[in-house]
């Protein structure tokens, strides 16, 4: 080695990092904003200047040539052309660990609940690494979540994800909160992704209520926020449930929607020129889709698990909306929430007929399944002969499944409605249904009566 490598070798450490190079705003249209002059890396952090000592925060979403295109964070009031932009690298960590318990952040970790700063251990890359699917442990093990119906019919798993779909109004908050209060889950983390900003302080408060908030972690991105902090905030709840996973914890994912982590994805893409596919989808938000979903699920054997449930907003009640399809086919399974049912005030109003659990068969034994197979065999007689009957045209005797299913209705009825405050685990939810049947149907003995 020569004496000037060797005298490199012992100043490399000394030496100043090299300037970081700025750029300069060329234009803004809509939310989108194109820099120039800048080296920067898809998904890096910039400084914009607004002023001596006003500035934003955006993310590189995209490039063309020598045009660099971002999305702000904040507000852009104040921008103008020629404004300086300064590169901070990748994205911000983000902050994980018990402290986060019973608290209310932002998209990108920020406290909303006026409790003063975050006392956590660690702050990870918003990034998780996904896991070998070889290496996951299967689903084998039912979760509790307090809802009669779901525990009985449609049984989740640990590890499971779960669609909840449903229009608007119909429920799926109230649901989402009866959940968090009831489940068995050692930590739930809750992701309000679009939401008014009153359905938020509502949720908190009546929803998930004191206890409920105690064990869980709330990141709040309301409608009226960038498209990026929502697509954040969703990243973020998912990667706070990934390290509790990671702590060997049972962990209850819920985020409220799904469909506005799309629509964010959405207005990002059409922003910065992607064409529209499907409705005017562009082909980015089906591929961000499972990225986000695939996150969630069990880790290795003896670790922890994340058990998900995403919100699905079918627009004008309709099931085969493009986001509601993509979401079904990526899932473990899914709830439909019938407006028909909260119309007539059955609470909560859960279609069974429309609602499946795919993993239920590998975690309830036979006389379990069989059960639940029959309640939804009488629950589709009583809906095919529902007009006949409610005009007095069928005659009694002309089918024994539909006579069963009509002397077993206001049972079974009464199974399926839940009051808000009710919790029933997953042993008292057979027994209810096994009672909801017994009585009246033959094809139930005695025998599976549970004892």
């Amino acid at each position: 080695m020569s004496l000037i490598d060797r005298i490199n070798r012992l100043n490399r450490p000394f030496r100043e990092p090299e300037p970081k190079i700025e750029g300069y705003i060329v234009r803004l249209i809509g939310m989108t904003i194109e820099a120039r002059g800048l080296q920067v890396a898809i998904g890096d952090n910039c400084l914009i200047m607004l002023g001596f000592e006003s500035s934003i925060e955006a993310e590189v979403v995209g490039f063309s040539g020598d045009s660099i295109f971002l999305m702000p964070l904040q507000p852009v009031e104040g921008l103008v052309a020629g404004a300086r932009v300064i590169p901070l690298g990748a994205a911000r960590e983000v902050p994980v660990g018990n402290g986060l318990l019973g608290r209310v952040i932002n998209g990108i970790g920020e406290p909303l609940d006026s409790l003063g700063d975050l006392d956590v251990e660690n702050r990870v890359s918003l990034a998780g690494e996904a896991i070998n699917p070889l290496d996951r442990f299967p689903i084998s093990e039912p979760l509790n979540v307090g809802i009669r119906a779901i525990n009985a019919l449609l049984t989740v798993g640990k590890g499971q994800r779960i669609g909840l779909f449903a229009g608007s109004g119909v429920g799926k908050s109230v649901l989402l909160g009866m959940m968090t209060r009831s489940t068995d889950a050692d930590i739930t983390v809750v992701g309000l992704i679009g939401e008014r900003g009153r359905e938020v302080k509502e949720f908190i408060e009546h929803n998930l209520g004191a206890e409920g908030l105690a064990k869980s972690v709330v990141v709040a991105s309301p409608a009226d926020e960038s498209p990026l902090m929502r697509l954040r905030a969703s990243q973020l709840c998912t990667r706070i449930a990934e390290y509790y996973r990671s702590q060997g914890k049972s962990v209850l994912l819920l985020v409220d929607s799904l469909t506005r982590y799309a629509q964010a994805q959405r207005e990002i893409a059409l922003a910065i020129g992607e064409p529209p596919a499907t409705k005017g989808y562009p082909p980015s938000v089906f591929s961000r889709l499972p990225k986000l979903v695939e996150r969630a699920g069990n880790d290795a054997e003896g670790k922890g698990s994340i058990t998900a449930f995403y919100t699905v907003l079918s627009e004008g009640d309709d099931q085969q909306d493009p986001i509601a399809d993509a979401a079904r086919a990526i899932l473990d399974g899914h709830i439909v929430l019938s407006r028909t049912l909260a119309e007539q005030g059955h609470y909560p109003a859960i279609d069974v007929e429309a609602s499946i659990s795919r993993a239920m068969p590998q975690i309830v034994d036979e006389q379990h399944l069989n059960s639940a197979m029959r309640f939804r065999q009488l629950m589709s007689k009583f809906s095919q002969n529902e007009d006949l009957i409610s005009i007095g045209a069928y005659v009694a005797g002309s089918d024994p499944d539909t006579d069963t299913a009509i002397s077993s209705m206001p049972t079974m009825r009464k199974f399926l409605q839940q009051g808000l405050r009710e919790a029933v685990d997953l042993r008292e939810s057979q027994q209810w249904m096994y009672v909801a049947l017994q009585p009246v149907d033959p094809q139930v003995s005695s025998a599976e009566m549970p004892r």
